[in-house]
């Protein structure tokens, strides 16, 4: 599936990363609807508006097909038929539309029998890894490798803090097959906009993540193709949603389990982020100072203590970490003990 995504740019970064050529052969960029609408995020979540792309003819008759439109919509289709005056009151979840059953269900089947294919614009999605034999779930960062430029510098995007900060100049726009629908409320009203994420089996890579992923439309051919809606018909349009190898991750901070973190560090690799060690009280500086100098018993290591990393391996990389040594006695107990005295909340929270 695809519950979080990540699409960050400014308005007008937005649309020069989605330049296109129209029938002529013109370079064109993609005019906004609505532009207000959308609010940049590093951690967007279902029910919110994200930005899609679509052809112009879906507002304007007449309009050239190719001509393209960028429109914020909300996260989760409402199909047209709804009769409720509240969409959250809809009893099943539109989020994704998974690609096997897509002709099934009437949610979806309507709006893409009237050729209403949009492509979901985003930086990358989410997805959790469940590490083996605990409940703990790893979130990853997912993109389309990105091309190496003068700006960049390299096609590597994990390379430095200061690299990381520069790879979104150049960024290449992760680009997913959706469905949209239009709804009007049954007293009136604004119409509401509103898309979901067709998804696919997952590709070898990232099926040790998670078994599903979104179909993605991998260059401007695919696109191009998914939007034009009058000349490629559905059967057509529909060969173009399968897995793709052509996608790369990284692991990042639990700080993106909750949605209401929007910030940068959501997804920086987490190699490249900075751990802050827990600061003692004064009291317990003190002791620890005491007990470095009055300890009968003191450990000269004959080895350096070996750093883990925090990224998970692969599963099959997943194996029980023995502890390290302990100090004996009561001196050592007081001493982990104090090494421990940061308060439980200030820890990241899981989803």
């Amino acid at each position: 599936m695809c519950g979080r995504t990540s699409c960050h740019l400014p308005i007008d970064v937005l649309a020069r990363a989605c330049a296109y050529r129209d029938r002529q052969g013109r370079e064109r960029l993609p005019e906004w609807k609505d532009p207000d609408k959308y609010c940049p995020s590093y951690n967007t979540s279902p029910q919110s508006n994200s930005p899609v792309l679509l052809s112009r003819l879906h507002f304007e008759k007449g309009a050239d097909p190719s001509e393209r439109i960028i429109a914020p919509m909300r996260w989760g289709l409402v199909p047209s038929w709804f009769k409720e005056d509240d969409p959250s009151k809809l009893q099943f979840n539109t989020t994704n539309c998974r690609s096997d059953t897509i002709m099934e269900k009437r949610s979806f089947k309507v709006p893409l029998g009237k050729g209403r294919r949009c492509v979901v614009l985003a930086d990358g999605f989410y997805e959790w890894q469940r590490r083996q034999g605990t409940s703990h779930k790893q979130p990853y960062f997912i993109y389309f490798p990105q091309a190496k430029t003068e700006e960049s510098g390299s096609t590597d995007v994990v390379e430095s803090p200061e690299h990381w900060k520069k790879v979104w100049n150049n960024w290449r726009l992760l680009t997913m097959a959706g469905i949209f629908d239009c709804w009007e409320p049954p007293e009136g009203g604004d119409l509401l906009y509103s898309y979901t994420i067709i998804t696919v089996d997952s590709c070898k890579s990232l099926n040790d993540i998670h078994p599903r992923m979104p179909a993605i439309l991998d260059g401007e051919e695919e696109v191009s193709k998914w939007l034009d809606f009058g000349e490629v018909s559905t059967q057509e349009a529909l060969k173009l949603i399968h897995p793709t190898e052509n996608i790369t991750f990284h692991a990042v901070s639990s700080v993106v389990n909750d949605s209401g973190n929007n910030t940068p560090e959501c997804v920086t690799p987490i190699s490249l982020l900075v751990k802050k060690e827990p600061k003692a009280s004064r009291s317990s500086q003190k002791m620890m100072q005491w007990l470095a100098t009055k300890s009968p018993k003191k450990e000269d290591p004959k080895t350096p203590q070996k750093t883990e990393s925090d990224v998970p391996q692969w599963s099959n990389q997943f194996l029980q970490k023995s502890p390290l040594p302990t100090k004996r006695g009561a001196t050592g107990l007081l001493e982990r003990w104090l090494k421990q005295e940061e308060p439980l909340a200030k820890r990241p929270h899981n989803q």
